[in-house]
């Protein structure tokens, strides 16, 4: 799809009332560095319920110039990167060489499991208070956030597969050696992502636009800010990966 045809589509979308609904996410979506309109959405969000340490974690943080943390970095927040890819560590370093060195900027480079999650991250991570936790770890995400459980952030973004149904409850079987193929087997669907944060305390309350992050936040901080009901029915938005680019992926069903 063009761009010209991709501004269209999201034209149109705009255009409904359902994107129109600022109790939902979607009218303030903006791209700064977030691979769509997440950046805009986390903006809107810490708007309503306001910050605390201005401290994130980011798990899969890519190049640097293109993940859900750089326009807060750019803000003045503080925070973990990690992120599994080589050539990705390497542009990160180079590229981030000045916030690293000022210790702004946490930066690992390890391959994520349940086992290690937890421990990669420095200890104030896991001890004092963090705003946002973003996860996009493609495969393994979904297992990787059960494993984060005693993390309590204000505020959760993470990549679901739009691929299911919003009522259809689904995650990818954990297996610590995958790695993403490219498919459409990975992560987890809305519904289970929706069932987990609500057994630990959040509620999800909101989509992008493409159908690629969930945003979840704590119970506490919800009070009216969103749209209810906070369920993956009610927010789910299906697969526009073409809104970046992209025709989306293979389908593939479990190995």
């Amino acid at each position: 799809m063009s761009a010209a045809a991709r501004m269209r589509v999201r034209l149109a979308l705009q255009a409904t009332a359902r994107f129109r609904d600022e109790k939902r996410l979607l009218p303030f979506e903006h791209q700064v560095f977030s691979q769509g309109g997440e950046d805009g959405i986390l903006r809107e969000i810490f708007r309503r319920i306001g910050t605390e340490s201005r401290r994130f974690v980011e798990f899969g943080a890519g190049d640097g110039l293109e993940n859900n943390t750089l326009f807060l970095l750019q803000q003045g927040w503080n925070g973990v990167w990690i992120e599994g890819d080589d050539a990705n560590g390497l542009a990160i370093r180079a590229k981030h060489r000045g916030m690293i060195d000022a210790q702004r900027l946490t930066f690992v480079r390890a391959h994520v499991t349940t086992d290690n999650a937890l421990d990669l991250l420095p200890a104030w991570a896991r001890t004092e208070p963090l705003d946002l936790l973003s996860i996009d770890l493609d495969r393994n995400t979904f297992a990787i956030w059960q494993a984060l459980g005693t993390l309590r952030p204000r505020v959760i973004a993470i990549e679901y597969n739009a691929v299911w149904p919003a009522d259809f409850s689904y995650a990818v079987p954990y297996s610590p050696a995958a790695t993403w193929d490219g498919s459409s087997h990975f992560g987890a669907s809305l519904k289970a992502i929706e069932s987990h944060a609500r057994a630990t305390g959040y509620s999800l309350v909101g989509c992008d636009a493409a159908g690629t992050n969930a945003f979840l936040v704590r119970d506490d901080l919800v009070g009216d800010h969103f749209r209810a009901p906070f369920t993956a029915e009610n927010h789910y938005e299906p697969i526009r990966y073409f809104l970046h680019g992209k025709d989306g992926y293979r389908r593939e069903i479990a190995d």
